[in-house]
């Protein structure tokens, strides 16, 4: 005659008493070396120049959206294109091909919706064209 919460409890208890007897215990023993290299900005290793609030060009995100959305189709038409012969022959021919043709059909009205809006055209940033401006 258990009580389920008390598991439940007892869980929840260990997974914050751990942790914060982690930080503590490491915060006791670490060595304390204060030096201005530590409190600087790590950088894979460069040094850090300029102001750290840049504009970066917009396409990055555009160009990694489009990327998820056509992952996400592959993914989907994956499992679709196993069952494909069995759904057929269960279901008949336009009941197991149209769903999928709609799907592609909605894709592609989407793809070019955003290659109309230029959503996959490469544009340069006004920072690269005056670099390469300023080098001819």
């Amino acid at each position: 005659m258990s009580n389920p919460w008390i598991a439940i409890g007892a869980l929840t208890l260990i997974s914050i008493v751990i942790p914060i007897s982690m930080v503590v215990v490491s915060a006791l023993l670490r060595p304390s070396v204060p030096e201005q290299g530590k409190t600087a900005v790590y950088e894979s290793g460069e040094v850090p120049t300029g102001d750290t609030r840049i504009r970066f060009n917009i396409q990055y995100y555009m160009v990694a959206l489009l990327f998820v959305i056509f992952d996400i189709e592959t993914v989907l038409i994956f499992p679709w294109t196993v069952i494909y012969r069995d759904a057929v022959q269960q279901f008949g021919l336009v009941n197991a091909l149209v769903p999928m043709l709609v799907f592609i059909g909605v894709l592609v009205v989407g793809l070019a919706w955003a290659w109309r809006n230029g959503a996959v055209r490469w544009i340069k940033s006004p920072r690269a064209r005056e670099t390469s401006g300023s080098a001819e």
